[in-house]
């Protein structure tokens, strides 16, 4: 294999050239996949043509109302592009609903509707969740639209000159609920509610029937070496690692062609196969279609296809990672930059399900937590490649955790007007705190000032590599840190009158507030509104919050700081206010017999929002 060196010399278009060669980069294969990050970061950083970058999720399907996992989905999504954005990238987002299908036709004959009103209704619920929980996306597809129906049967219509779909019979396994074919290998014994013995999905749970049809096939058994190839020359095409190990595995096996059509008579719900009324589209191949219709597809593409990045779960990875890079190779069309995959979120074990009453209301979560609160759970707590257990006392430990008392209580410390009387960004003194030890800082704070100048690039890494979680548990120790500075040095008890008291409690409240604006700068992805209050707070303007405004700490560098002596914005309050259990009352200790001495620890500061609140506390026990 050859090996891959980068020089600065080169040429920016001979860089992008390497990357987007059919082997990726042909490098030795102890190289990590962590370098192959680095240097598709250190691309984008140098490449002015590559400013573009395309993001989806999955269209979801309309049959049942929106929840957790949904949700989940569009997040991710939504942090990425708000990402990309921060880094100077011209961004799409795209989302929207899947609605064709049987499954869809049965749903709206069971309410009585019809389809098109049935999915409007549905899809429009989708769309209140997304604006409620300020999903940024930029176009929302729906595929009963006439652009989409128009590049599905352009799409299918190319696949069909190239000899790549033939009429044939299929005779299989078919799973309604999964709108999938199954192969006897991927079918299980099982039994219903009733007792009677089923054959079920191995992988969905859900009952599969044999189908014996006349159907149009596609030759996917043609295309299973050059999705090998595919994927080897691309190890980061599908991430994280372990699903990308799991596709190859699947290709070992053999392909079978695919059946992408289903007789009219029973699925009426659908559009039509281009030139016999008497078929319909697989809903799968009409479905995923819909990412080429955002781009522009059949005309206007090239721009944003060239560029494009799917979030997926990992229930239809095998639709995303084998059957949609095969009609697009078949297409004559490239394939997809990264497939970034997540896992489910289950709620005592188990997949959510109506059946079992388990599944979670995201919009009533976003009214209990917050939207900001659902947000930073959700990419706090979310692990790509694991399934991850929901619970309420989880969400209310980590928000008053990490958002109301460390990072919100950070806030209030260095603003509260009892440290900071003037309201300003005050001076930083070299002297008290200088490049080399010396002054009044100490070891420690030598310490967390490298990992916040360091916290930029750390999240980054983490935010390009689909683990926000990483990127979320990397700030949170840095916020630790900056409490543990404040801590450390208590302000509080310094002598205002003595000009160097005066000048290191300046000093102290200054790396504070540059903390602050480095981590309210790189939250921005996560949640917005939480960020926007913390900059506005400490004084930081809207064209002063991208990227490239995270170099922390000037003054210590002996550069000029535009903050210095800036008026602080308007004081909004807390931060983030405190979550409290329903149950609570039930918690509250019972009063104590008159007399009684009562036993107090001692703290050392109480925000300033909380100090009405702990005096009327008191004047129950006086």
């Amino acid at each position: 294999m050859r090996t891959l060196s980068l020089s600065f010399a080169r040429s920016c278009k001979a860089l992008h050239r390497l990357q987007h060669s059919p082997c990726c980069f042909p490098v030795p294969a102890l190289l990590t996949q962590k370098r192959f990050t680095v240097l598709r970061c250190l691309s984008t950083h140098v490449c002015k043509e590559d400013r573009s970058y395309y993001i989806t999720t999955p269209i979801f399907y309309v049959n049942a109302s929106p929840h957790l996992g949904h949700l989940y989905s569009a997040v991710i999504a939504d942090c990425l592009h708000r990402y990309k954005l921060l880094k100077g990238f011209n961004s799409k987002f795209a989302t929207g609903t899947d609605e064709h299908g049987l499954k869809i036709q049965q749903a709206a004959e069971a309410a009585g509707k019809d389809p098109l009103q049935f999915c409007t209704d549905v899809s429009l619920r989708f769309k209140h969740l997304f604006s409620s929980c300020n999903i940024s996306y930029t176009d929302y597809i729906r595929t009963t639209e006439l652009r989409h129906r128009e590049a599905v049967e352009h799409f299918w219509s190319v696949l069909w000159n190239k000899g790549l779909i033939y009429k044939g019979s299929y005779e299989g396994w078919y799973s309604t609920q999964d709108e999938s074919f199954l192969t006897p290998s991927q079918v299980g014994d099982a039994f219903d509610s009733s007792g009677k013995e089923i054959k079920v999905s191995l992988e969905s749970g859900h009952k599969v029937d044999w189908m014996i049809e006349e159907n149009y096939m596609f030759r996917l058994s043609a295309f299973q070496s050059q999705l090998l190839d595919w994927l080897r020359g691309n190890p980061c095409a599908i991430q994280p690692e372990r699903f990308y190990h799991a596709v190859l595995q699947w290709l070992q096996e053999d392909l079978p062609d695919l059946s992408v059509s289903r007789q009219r008579n029973r699925l009426q719900w659908g559009i039509p196969v281009p030139g016999d009324l008497e078929q319909t589209i697989y809903v799968w191949l009409d479905a995923l279609v819909n990412y080429l219709t955002v781009a522009g597809y059949p005309e206007t593409h090239d721009k944003w296809w060239s560029v494009a990045h799917h979030i997926v779960g990992k229930d239809i990875l095998k639709f995303h990672a084998i059957y949609w890079p095969s009609f697009l190779l078949g297409a004559g069309l490239p394939l997809p930059k990264t497939i970034y995959v997540h896992s489910h979120w289950t709620v005592g074990g188990k997949k959510m399900s109506k059946s079992l009453g388990n599944v979670v209301d995201p919009i009533e979560r976003s009214q209990m937590f917050t939207t900001d609160g659902v947000r930073y759970f959700l990419l706090r707590q979310g692990v790509p490649d694991a399934d991850c257990d929901y619970t309420d006392d989880k969400v209310m430990k980590l928000l008053n955790a990490e958002l109301a008392d460390s990072l919100g209580g950070l806030l209030n410390r260095c603003t509260a007007p009892a440290l900071n009387p003037g309201q300003v960004y005050p001076s930083f003194c070299s002297q008290s705190f200088p490049r080399d030890q010396g002054g009044r800082a100490v070891a420690e704070d030598y310490h967390m000032l490298d990992a916040v100048k360091n916290l930029p690039s750390v999240v980054e890494e983490h935010y390009e590599s689909m683990h926000v979680y990483k990127a979320l548990e990397a700030i949170s120790a840095c916020v630790r840190q900056t409490n543990g500075f404040i801590q450390r040095h208590k302000p509080w008890k310094l002598d205002r009158g003595k000009s160097k008291d005066q000048q290191w409690l300046e000093t102290v409240i200054h790396v504070t507030l540059e903390c602050l604006r480095i981590y309210g700068t790189l939250l921005q992805p996560v949640v917005p509104e939480i960020s926007n209050k913390l900059l506005s707070r400490i004084g930081v303007q809207p064209g002063e919050r991208s990227w490239g405004n995270t170099d922390f700490l000037p003054k210590f560098q002996g550069k000029d700081c535009p903050f210095e002596g800036r008026a602080l914005g308007s004081d909004f309050g807390v931060l983030f206010s405190r979550l409290e259990s329903p149950n609570a009352d039930k918690q509250k200790p019972k009063p104590t017999k008159k007399g009684s001495k009562i036993k107090m620890r001692k703290c050392f500061l109480f925000p300033v929002h909380r100090l009405k609140k702990i005096k009327n506390l008191l004047a129950v026990f006086t």
